[in-house]
């Protein structure tokens, strides 16, 4: 009887779970058919009050590749958003070196001149350089190189505010300085609209107003880089003959620092290897290379697009090493239209009376009377 009884239960147990599976089948079934009505009934509602593009935009925005090549030439069109970057020299002059080939902008491009503020840290004269500037938006690009240390604090609304680039401690008369300065124009160059690149310092001023300076820089023919064969000692006295052959000393030139240059032989700058090494190497004090290295380089690759002076005003009747300086005391009508007056030169070969575009070397304490003699004399 025992083994008769576990046999009539077995046979229960089966029959029970025969029935028991249909059933669990049954109701995911159903309840895989109740989530499917319902994930059909929430994409007619979303097409119906938003629509099937915004539907799919969705989707393509929440699934998005990781890699996802530009639709359009925004990419190389706008100027860098920030102007701090984690770039080595290296990578910043390969990237800033791109050249298009076609002449023809397939896009309304409005040139703009770039200023290149070379400076140990604070700008003193801000404030004639903000006057300066307004009203020009579109019109010009703005870069400081200062000491690594420096944290500037202009303000939001300041045309200064965040122009501040990586920067590396420079030293002068040595190759740093050169350095600094080809970092800003590769910078600059970053910015597809820089047409024109004019390097000033913290003690630089403007003589002219913007409107005025503008047209003067994009109507010249020539490039204001001041590079003449001085036979003296300060001149071919500093050639160093293991500079050969690349260098000769019927090529040698010297200039002022302070120079400007067109878009072209800005790229010639930052792209240059053979000059810089020649330069690294054999040119030290009493070889100052700021004043020998893009004067001869620009010399050799396009004399002809060179004016060959500076538009940068400075006084030398002081003697000394360096230019002299002017305080709060020299600043009067009189010493500001001895500047402006007493110019002559070629501009697009033909005489000219306005030559220099800008003045320095001008202390913070010049700030107060060159604001009250600006709007009369300067034009701003």
């Amino acid at each position: 009887m025992p083994l008769e009884e576990g046999k009539d239960s077995t046979v229960v147990t089966r029959i029970t779970q025969s029935r028991v599976l249909p059933l669990r089948l049954l109701q995911f079934f159903v309840l895989f058919m109740v989530l499917g009505i319902g994930f059909s009934i929430l994409s007619m509602y979303m097409i119906r009050h938003f629509g099937v593009q915004n539907v799919v935009n969705t989707a393509q925005t929440s699934f998005q590749p990781c890699l996802e090549e530009p639709t359009n030439l925004d990419r190389w069109i706008k100027p860098p958003s920030r102007l701090m970057h984690r770039m080595s020299d290296e990578e910043l002059f390969w990237r800033a070196s791109f050249v298009p080939r076609v002449k023809e902008y397939p896009f309304k491009r409005v040139p703009k001149i770039a200023f290149m503020f070379l400076t140990r840290g604070p700008l003193p004269l801000a404030p004639l350089w903000e006057r300066f500037f307004k009203g020009h938006d579109g019109l010009f690009s703005i870069y400081l190189h200062s000491l690594p240390s420096y944290r500037p604090d202009f303000p939001p609304t300041s045309v200064f505010y965040q122009r501040q680039i990586p920067s590396q401690v420079t030293e002068w008369g040595k190759i740093s300085l050169c350095d600094a300065e080809r970092r800003l124009l590769a910078n600059a160059l970053l910015d597809i609209s820089n047409e024109r690149f004019v390097l000033v310092s913290e003690s630089c001023i403007p003589l002219y107003n913007f409107s005025i300076l503008y047209y003067y820089l994009m109507k010249t023919k020539y490039s204001f880089t001041h590079a003449i064969d001085d036979p003296g000692p300060y001149g071919r006295g500093r050639y160093n003959e293991s500079m050969a052959p690349d260098i000769t000393l019927a090529q040698w030139r010297k200039g002022s620092q302070w120079f400007e240059v067109n878009r072209r032989l800005a790229v010639n700058i930052v792209q240059d290897t053979l000059f810089y090494q020649k330069f690294q190497h054999s040119c030290k004090p009493d070889c100052y290379v700021d004043e020998h290295y893009f004067p001869t380089m620009l010399t050799i690759q396009a004399a002809e697009m060179l004016a060959n002076r500076s538009i940068t005003w400075v006084d030398w009747s002081r003697g000394g090493a360096h230019p002299a300086t002017f305080g709060k005391a020299d600043i009067t009508d009189e010493f500001l239209k001895k500047i402006l007056e007493s110019q002559s030169c070629l501009y697009n070969n033909q005489p000219s009376t306005v030559c220099q575009l800008f003045a320095r070397k001008f202390a913070p304490s010049a700030l107060g009377p060159l604001l009250e003699f600006a709007p009369k004399l300067l034009g701003f």
